[in-house]
């Protein structure tokens, strides 16, 4: 397939393409510069903010596209986005998919909470299940179009894990905003690239996802680990919310207090997703001190 991959650059972007390639899918790369590729590399230029640009881009030969970008934070700006792209497919029966994520669930119970569960979207992502919907609806004019909502995402020293070795070498041990008994749920970015390369080609139309390889790791556990992946001991303290908002601002330490058990197992029975790299606590204290030098 020729994929149209907006976010193609970002962290859980890269993972894509290098799967999306390995599988001998050609990517286009939607991007503002095209300088920072070589001439080889299919291009589109243009912006987020720019529906026109989004429209010009998915040309008759792109078979489906592939939304990675990050949200702009402007609910008009990401909805026009969503309408620029999709209405280019509709009538042709391509894929369309959508990264939103299992923030627009809220705080859940401790029964994982699978597709069906209803949203409560937390302010960082609140009007995310309104895109959600708005990307959803164009199956109505034959676009398949899909929703994947990752969990957290680790692996090779990235996401938020990453910011949390970071922490812990910074403050001396290991740091988890809220309870101690606060769970995420997690997915390996590599896994993740195999889920959005499965809803390519075997995702339903309308179809909503949940890229969640583990339902629900503590926390603490976390920040013991991002901690010797420091160079510590294992030492984890609790960073009260208050605290945590004046370094990375409220509405992230929000999220990041927020108790989640999530189910994946949808993309499993129904896409044959099979995740299998190491869980987030093994893959963290594998990298011990990846940036370099013991900690004093």
């Amino acid at each position: 397939m020729k994929v149209l991959v907006l976010g193609s650059t970002g962290y859980v972007g890269s993972a894509v393409v290098r799967r999306l390639t390995a599988e001998g899918h050609q990517v286009v790369h939607f991007v503002r510069d095209a300088g920072r590729f070589g001439p080889e590399v299919p291009v589109r230029v243009g912006d987020l903010a720019d529906p026109a640009s989004l429209r010009a881009a998915v040309t008759d030969d792109i078979d489906a596209v592939l939304n990675l970008a990050t949200p702009t934070g402007d609910e008009a700006v990401d909805a026009a986005a969503a309408d620029a792209l999709t209405g280019e497919l509709q009538g042709s029966g391509r894929a369309f998919v959508y990264a939103s994520g299992v923030w627009v669930l809220g705080a859940t119970g401790e029964e994982a909470a699978d597709e069906d569960a209803p949203v409560n979207a937390i302010p960082i992502v609140g009007y995310r299940p309104r895109i959600e919907q708005r990307v959803l609806a164009s199956t109505g004019n034959d676009v398949r179009a899909v929703v994947v909502r990752p969990g957290i995402v680790y692996g090779h020293g990235g996401g938020i894990p990453g910011l949390m070795t970071g922490w812990a070498r910074e403050h001396g041990a290991g740091r988890y905003v809220g309870s101690a008994a606060t769970c995420w749920p997690m997915v390996h970015v590599d896994d993740l690239a195999d889920l959005f390369a499965l809803t390519l080609t075997k995702a339903e139309a309308g179809s909503v996802l949940h890229g969640v390889a583990h339902p629900a790791v503590p926390v603490a556990a976390l920040a013991a680990a991002a901690d010797v992946a420091a160079g510590g001991t294992g030492r984890a303290e609790p960073w009260a919310v208050e605290r945590a908002a004046e370094a990375v601002g409220a509405p992230f330490a929000d999220a990041l207090a927020l108790h989640q058990v999530v189910s994946g197992r949808r993309a499993v029975t129904e896409l044959g997703w099979r995740p299998g790299r190491p869980h987030p606590l093994t893959d963290l204290t594998d990298r011990t001190d990846a940036a370099g030098g013991d900690r004093g």
